[in-house]
């Protein structure tokens, strides 16, 4: 980005007329902080003190020169607080492009709202925010403020770099520690993609780097946590919501939870015990008494959630529970266990990280983390998952949402670090039958039969308590390259036991086929078109990673006019590669019907950047097959 000597010029005397004493002009930038960026984060600053294994203190500074439109996320105008976290100051300097202060905001100036979503019973955080509107781009934000703490459980960690498309010109994060005693463990991840300095003496640690140019998406990376620079923090010895705990390790972690979060917080009422002990009598399977346990949790109780103070991580009592008849994740987790309990099931309480991503623990770092707590129930050497805040899941399923990670099992005598049920590939299946056929004015009438298993199964289950308007607006959306489109009746078949749902649809399309003459021309596959194409690349940097691999197949009997002959049809297809197969073949029966079979199983992995292309090559032949037409013409009288 070479800049004309008049600019140059011109930056010169507009920098002489106003002397700044920070230089946070935005109009000389090096180039390697502005490719790819919306936004420049010209410095990142932590400085944190440790006063005790209950106190903590720390000041950021936070400059960010906002680009374009795209950087204003990256420009931090809020912060959050609560009873133990004490916002001793805050402030905010807007500059132009030339580092001229036009603006300043002071805490008087901010909003202070109370962060209750509308499904939290109770919730003790609070935002301080401030919405700044610019005037022109670029300009630079100056976000400062002190925070004093008495939860040194969550310690500050570290990002050097916070997202996408956002270079950084300085990093500098810095502990100090009054003792030895006080001094936290770090764990570094993903240090070798920048360059930067790490200083140690007997009462502090700093990190400090410089220019990290900014990253762009790419298509099926890897999730941000596992690309960006970062460090995580832990002290040994500290304080949750005035809890102390001492933890070396998972084990240590799971015994204070067990020991201090979970002790005494499962009894129940006489009547309860009875009720119980009533719905399993003459049941002796462990298991089968769980799968009853849980269908009266679910039928007896609604989530709501719980963000207070120690009620963040400590779930309310099972007696709390069955009074109100409602909790959070952690209540309701606690309370099931409990119910179990009473009836002789072993269960344990487990905390996780729960969403579509795959975010493990640490088995190697003990750090308090997830957002979610579910129970493991063992059986026959294994464990059975349980989700007791969902009211529609049957037993034993957890879906996409807590699947394939590490997670917390919290036991009497200590944590384990154990990996949730995977749903594996074909696990992860979709059969689509139909039958339907073709007029000779172009109009598709016929049935539709859908059944999922595994991942795919969660996202239809939600099918059966839609109305009639939604369902008929989903179908319409999820076959919308079908035009002219009317759902006629529908019916699903939800078999918990085995876990899987059947969808079965009646349908009608006027003008599905294209009539010219004497000619038809129609798609042999409306209903389960697989025809994306991933982004192309000049150059992948990074590896992909396919999260879930699944298994959908097609079998359809379609019915052509009579008076009518096949004069084209797709060949046979068989395309095998690592990343997944796909197959598909034709057949004529009759001379009326075609036969149409196809099957596409994607594979999980992670894969290197130098088989992107492959796998892009793979997509497209596959979308290309998608796309098969047959070709109808009209038969000659003699």
């Amino acid at each position: 980005m070479r800049l004309p000597l008049i600019t140059i010029c011109a930056i010169l005397v507009l920098t002489s007329l106003y002397p700044q004493e920070n230089s946070f002009q935005a109009l000389a930038l090096d180039p390697i902080l502005t490719k790819n960026a919306n936004a420049i984060v010209r410095l990142d600053e932590m400085k944190i003190d440790v006063a005790s294994h209950k106190s903590i203190t720390y000041t950021v500074k936070q400059v960010v020169t906002v680009l374009n439109k795209l950087g204003n996320s990256s420009a931090r105008t809020q912060l959050y607080y609560d009873k133990e976290k004490k916002i001793k100051n805050i402030d905010i300097l807007i500059y132009d492009q030339l580092g001229k202060e036009i603006k300043h905001i002071k805490r008087k100036d901010f909003q202070d709202l109370s962060t209750a979503d509308g499904f939290s019973l109770y919730n003790d955080d609070r935002l301080l925010y401030h919405r700044y509107t610019p005037i022109q781009y670029p300009y630079t934000l100056e976000f400062t403020y002190e925070v004093e703490s008495s939860d040194t459980g969550f310690f500050p960690p570290w990002y050097f770099i916070s997202g996408y498309l956002v270079s950084v010109e300085k990093s500098h994060y810095e502990i100090n520690f009054a003792d030895e005693t006080l001094k936290p463990e770090i764990k570094e991840y993903n240090l070798d993609g920048i360059t930067y300095d790490k200083k140690e003496t007997s009462n502090s640690i700093l990190y400090s780097a410089e220019n990290i140019p900014a990253l762009k998406q790419e298509y099926l990376s890897p999730d941000f946590l596992d690309i960006v620079p970062r460090l995580k923090v832990r002290m040994k010895h500290f304080n949750l919501k005035g809890v102390d705990a001492s933890v070396a390790d998972w084990n240590d972690l799971g015994a204070w939870i067990d020991n201090e979060l979970l002790k005494n917080r499962d009894d129940l009422t006489e009547e309860t015990k009875m009720t119980v002990h009533e719905l399993v009598k003459g049941t002796d399977d462990t298991l089968e008494k769980a799968r009853i346990i849980y269908q009266y949790v679910q039928d007896n109780t609604r989530y709501i959630s719980v963000q207070i103070g120690i009620g963040g991580w400590q779930p309310i009592s099972a007696i709390d529970v069955d009074k109100v008849k409602y909790g959070d994740c952690k209540g309701l987790s606690n309370y099931t266990k409990a119910l179990l309990k009473e009836v002789g099931v072993e269960s344990y309480y487990v905390v996780v990280h729960a969403g579509n991503a795959k975010i493990d623990f640490d088995k190697d770092f003990s750090i308090l983390q997830g957002n979610h707590a579910i129970l493991a129930i063992p059986y026959n050497d294994e464990y059975y998952w349980v989700d007791c805040t969902s009211q529609v899941n049957p037993f034993g399923y957890i879906g996409d949402f807590t699947d394939d990670r590490d997670v917390l099992v919290v036991k009497p005598n200590g944590g384990e670090i154990v990996r949730t049920r995977s749903y594996l590939n074909g696990q992860n299946k979709q059969l689509t039958t139909a039958s339907f056929k073709v007029s000779d004015k172009g109009t598709l009438t016929g049935e539709v039969e859908i059944s999922t298993t595994g991942v795919q199964y969660s996202n239809r289950l939600h099918l059966e308590n839609e109305t009639t308007e939604d369902v008929v607006k989903y179908y319409k959306k999820f076959w919308h390259n079908i035009n002219n489109l009317n759902i006629g009746s529908f019916n699903f078949l939800n078999d918990k036991n085995a876990i899987s749902m059947k969808e079965t649809v009646s349908l009608e399309a006027n003008n599905y086929a294209s009539t010219s003459q004497d000619r038809i021309l129609f798609g042999l596959n409306p209903f389960n078109k697989i025809e994306h194409v991933p982004k192309r690349y000049r150059v992948r940097k990074r590896p992909f990673e396919i999260l879930r691999g699944f298994l959908d197949i097609d079998e359809y009997e379609i019915n052509i006019p009579s008076g009518y002959s096949i004069e084209a049809l797709p060949a046979t297809q068989n395309i095998k590669t690592e990343f997944g197969e796909y197959a598909m073949s034709i057949e004529l029966k009759d001379g009326q019907i075609i036969r149409y079979n196809k099957s596409f199983a994607l594979n999980a992995g992670t894969y290197p950047p130098e088989k992107y292309k492959e796998y892009r090559d793979f997509r497209k032949k596959v979308a290309k097959q998608e796309n098969a037409k047959v070709v109808l013409t009209k038969n000659k009288v003699n």
